[in-house]
């Protein structure tokens, strides 16, 4: 997981203009049922506060370099996602992260010298337009309706998250914690079959965790990193579990790739 195509801009994100009520007065939100902007993405951003539903479905490893963010595994192999159809048809009833739900809104920083934060929106997405039929962003005095309200809380909840996932992840680096992570997957049982190996991703060393001070345990689990952390590494067991749906859904690496790096989206 190294790659980043584009630094400037979050994964999923092609652009980033500010909701205003000069322009998009008569705007409206449609509401959809697929996601062809998830074909082909298979890692997506989480919050902590999303472990605990997260790991039921997707292994959760963290970004490589040097400030690194908890992704959800939907895919191993770059291009590859085992929980959308290829018109965008969710696969099953898998936790959906919620950054995925807040697409295509953000808020975001319109002036380097400001701290406000702007509601903006992708004008890439086709889930916003001068539509006959969908949510109204605006109301006849170009007052934010319920609708937006509701859609900025979501984001400033979703910031609020994020500030959490970044105090987390500089107590892991802070205790050590974090190396990088391989993981080696048979195709099939025979022993002489080569296996595929999977890195360019962080996680926990074990072995440092299990070396941990009481003290230091104690005062994560009375904070909530603990149950974080463990649940972290129960999800790795889910790789496979991925693997095998990528075969299944012949979306497997080629056999002549016994090796990969996971690129990761850029946050």
């Amino acid at each position: 997981m190294a790659s980043a195509p584009n630094p400037a801009l979050p994964v999923l994100y092609k652009g980033l203009v500010p909701l205003n009520s000069d322009q998009h007065a008569s705007w409206k939100a449609k509401v959809v049922d697929k996601a062809p902007f998830l074909t082909k993405q298979h890692a997506i951003p989480l919050t902590v506060e999303e472990f605990p539903q997260a790991q039921r479905d997707f292994p959760i490893v963290f970004s490589s370099g040097d400030n690194p963010v908890p992704l959800a595994l939907m895919g191993l192999n770059e291009g590859v996602n085992v929980f959308f159809e290829e018109d965008g048809t969710v696969i099953g009833q898998p936790y959906i992260p919620a950054y995925i739900r807040r697409y295509p809104f953000l808020l975001a920083r319109l002036n380097d010298q400001s701290d406000n934060l702007s509601l903006c929106f992708d004008p890439e997405s086709d889930m916003l337009g001068d539509f006959d039929e969908g949510q109204p962003l605006f109301d006849a005095d170009k007052q934010p309706t319920q609708h937006t309200k509701d859609l900025l809380g979501f984001c400033e909840r979703f910031e609020q998250a994020g500030a959490k996932t970044k105090a987390f992840m500089e107590e892991l680096k802070k205790a050590d914690l974090l190396m990088e992570g391989e993981i080696a997957i048979n195709r099939t049982q025979d022993a002489n079959d080569q296996p595929f190996v999977y890195r360019g991703f962080q996680m926990v060393d074990q072995n440092k965790f299990r070396e941990l001070r009481g003290d230091q345990l104690r005062k994560w689990n009375e904070n909530g990193l603990l149950p974080l952390i463990i649940a972290h590494l129960f999800s790795l067991d889910l790789m496979r579990f991925i693997f095998t749906k990528q075969l299944d859904q012949g979306k497997g690496p080629a056999a002549q790739v016994n090796s990969a790096e996971m690129p990761a989206p850029t946050v």
